[in-house]
C-alpha cells in the first residue's frame, strides 16, 4: 500500500537491462524517431473499449509464458470531501477482502450479521457525538455490542481467500497502492490463468463485501500513526501540502485525518464504490503472452457484468493563485530536513516536458546540478533533489526543491545553496551538453520503463488514464526533445519566484538535558 516519502518516485523502477544493454538501445532508440517505435509498438497493442466504458489496452508480448495486469481506477484523495479524507484508501484494503463468495463460508448468514454491525456502529458513533458529550457507561456499551457483532461475523470469514488464490495459482507481485489521483490494483500470473484473473478481478468490483471493514479501519489508523504521525518526514509533508494548497484537495493526506478514520463508515465507503469505481473510470492494461483476439472474448464473458454507470462528477474546485510567501517552520526532534515548492501547471499543460527537464537537470543522478552542488562540493546536505509534481499530476500542483542538511549545517544554508542553483537556471542559458544529457536519459528512462510486462503494463494504464491515449507515454519523449534552454530560462523565470513559493523545514530541538545521577561508588562500605 502506498504512501508519500521523501523518495518522491514518479514510477516504479525498472532495471532489468545491463548498463551496456542499456547504452546500446539508448543509442538505437536515437537513431529512430518516436513514430517508428510508437508504429511498431502499435501492431502488437489492441485497444478495446466496452459499451459500458471501460478500456482495456492488450499488448503481446511473448517473451516468456507471464501475463502482467494492471487495473487503474480514475479516483484518489483528491476526489475526497471533508469528513471521509483517507476512504480511497480504505477502499484499496477493502478489494481484497473478497465477495459474496470468496472469503466467507455463509454469505446469507454473514450478511444479517454485517447489518447489525452497522447498526451498532451507528448507535455508538451517535453516542460518540453527542452534543455536549457522550455518556461514559451508555457509551461503553455500545462499543462493546458493535465490538461484539465484529467478532461474531468472523466466523464466517475466510481470511485473505483472495490472495491465497492467487498465490497458489502462480501468481506473484500482487499489491495495490493509492496516491492523490488515482487508486491501482496490479500482479502477475502464468498466461494459461487469464480466465481466473478475469474472473477475480471483474468479481471483486462488480460485487465486493466490505467484510472486516472496521478493523481494517485501525489498521489503516495505525498506518498512519506509522507513516506519518511517528515519521518527521512525513508529518513535515502533511504541513507543507496543507500550506501550498489553501483550497484545493490536494492539501487532503492520501491516509487520511485521523478523525475522519475514525468517523466514516462501511455505507460511506459503498457509496464511494458506487460513485466512482464505474467501467467509464477504470482502465486495465494486459501485457504478456496472450493473443487479443482470444482475450476479448474472456473479457466480455467477466467484465460485461459489470454495468454501466454516470460518470463520476468532475472536481470543481481551482487552487487560487498564489499571490504571497508562505512558510512552515515544524519544531522536531530530528535531522533538519528543507523543502520549498512551487505552483506550477498539470501533466497535461505543454509545459510539462520544460518542467521534467528542469528536474532531471537538478536531481537526475551524481551529475545532478543540486547533487554536485550541496552533496558533493560544499558537503552540506546528504541528499538534495527536485520533483516536477506533487502530490499529484492530474491538477495543478507543485515543483517542489528539497534537501537534508548534514550534522552540523543549517536549513539556512541549504536554502541559499538550493535558491542559488535555481537563480542560475534564471539568469544563464543552460548548455548544450547538459540539455542534450536531460534529452538521452528520457529516452533510457522510457527503455527502462518498458524492459518487462508490468513496467508496461502500468505505463500504459497510467498514460491512458491521464491524457486519454497510451501513446503519450512515447510522445513524452518526443516532447522533451523538443525543449530548448530558452524554455527553461522562460519557465524559471515565470515559476521560481517568492509570491509563488512554499517553504516548509524541519527545525531541530535540542534535546532535554540529560538527568544527571551520582557514579555508584566501588567503595565497599
Amino acid at each position: 500500500m502506498q504512501n508519500s516519502n521523501i523518495a518522491l518516485k514518479r514510477s516504479p523502477a525498472f532495471l532489468n537491462l545491463s548498463a551496456f544493454a542499456l547504452v546500446i538501445c539508448s543509442i538505437a532508440l536515437t537513431d529512430r524517431t518516436a513514430a517508428q517505435d510508437l508504429a511498431a509498438f502499435e501492431k502488437r497493442l489492441t485497444e478495446y473499449h466496452m459499451p459500458s466504458g471501460l478500456t482495456f489496452l492488450i499488448y503481446e508480448r511473448s517473451e516468456a509464458p507471464v501475463v502482467s495486469f494492471f487495473t487503474y481506477v480514475d479516483v484518489g484523495a483528491a476526489q475526497e470531501v471533508p469528513g471521509i479524507t483517507g476512504l480511497a484508501h480504505m477502499f484499496e484494503h477493502m478489494a481484497f477482502k473478497g465477495t459474496t463468495r470468496i472469503g466467507t463460508t455463509d454469505y446469507a448468514a454473514e450478511k444479517v450479521v454485517l447489518a447489525k454491525i452497522d447498526e451498532a456502529y451507528h448507535a455508538y458513533d451517535q453516542e460518540r457525538h453527542k452534543i455536549g458529550g457522550p455518556d461514559p457507561e451508555k457509551l461503553k456499551a455500545l462499543e462493546k455490542i458493535w465490538k461484539d457483532a465484529q467478532e461474531e461475523a468472523d466466523k464466517y470469514i475466510v481470511k485473505n481467500e483472495f490472495g491465497e488464490i492467487i498465490d497458489r495459482e502462480g501468481g506473484v507481485g500482487l499489491n495495490a497502492g493509492t496516491s492523490s489521483d488515482s487508486t491501482v490494483y496490479f500482479y502477475s500470473l502464468p498466461a494459461n490463468k487469464l480466465e481466473l484473473w478475469a474472473h477475480l478481478e471483474s468479481e471483486r468490483f462488480l460485487d465486493p463485501v466490505f467484510r472486516e471493514f472496521y478493523k481494517e479501519r485501525d489498521v489503516v489508523m495505525e498506518e498512519r500513526r506509522l507513516r506519518t504521525d511517528s515519521q518527521p518526514i512525513g508529518r513535515l509533508l502533511e504541513q507543507f501540502n496543507s500550506t501550498a494548497f489553501t483550497a484545493h484537495p490536494y492539501k487532503q493526506p492520501v491516509v487520511g485525518y485521523m478523525s475522519d478514520l475514525l468517523s466514516f463508515s462501511r455505507e460511506d465507503a459503498e457509496q464511494f464504490h458506487k460513485t466512482y469505481y464505474v467501467p467509464s473510470n477504470i482502465v486495465i492494461a494486459i501485457v504478456g503472452d496472450i493473443k487479443a483476439s482470444e482475450t476479448i472474448p474472456v473479457l466480455k464473458r467477466y467484465f460485461g457484468r459489470i454495468p454501466a454507470g454516470p460518470p463520476p462528477p468532475p472536481l470543481r474546485t481551482v487552487e487560487p493563485a498564489q499571490i504571497a510567501e508562505r512558510e512552515v517552520r515544524m519544531p522536531d526532534k530530528s535531522q533538519p530536513i528543507y523543502i520549498e515548492g512551487y505552483h506550477k501547471p498539470a501533466a497535461t499543460d505543454p509545459t510539462e516536458p520544460i518542467y521534467n527537464a528542469i528536474s532531471d537537470l537538478l536531481s537526475n543522478g551524481r551529475t545532478a546540478r543540486l547533487y554536485r552542488s550541496l552533496v558533493r562540493d560544499k558537503k552540506i546536505a546528504a541528499q538534495a533533489g527536485a520533483f516536477p509534481g506533487f502530490p499529484g499530476t492530474k491538477y495543478p500542483n507543485e515543483m517542489i526543491f528539497f534537501a537534508i542538511s548534514t550534522p552540523g549545517h543549517s536549513n539556512d544554508e541549504v536554502q541559499k545553496a538550493l535558491r542559488e542553483e535555481i537563480n542560475k537556471l534564471k539568469e544563464e542559458v543552460v548548455g548544450d551538453d547538459e540539455l542534450k544529457m536531460v534529452k538521452t536519459r528520457a529516452k533510457a528512462n522510457l527503455i527502462r520503463g518498458l524492459a518487462n510486462n508490468a513496467g508496461i503494463a502500468g505505463a500504459l494504464a497510467g498514460n491512458q488514464a491521464l491524457y486519454g491515449n497510451w501513446r503519450e507515454l512515447f510522445r513524452s519523449v518526443e516532447k522533451i526533445d523538443k525543449v530548448t534552454a530558452e524554455d527553461i530560462q522562460r519557465i524559471a523565470r515565470l515559476t521560481f519566484v517568492p509570491n509563488n513559493r512554499t517553504v516548509a523545514m524541519i527545525v531541530s530541538e535540542s534535546p532535554p538535558p540529560r538527568e544527571q545521577h551520582p557514579v555508584p561508588s566501588s567503595k565497599v562500605e
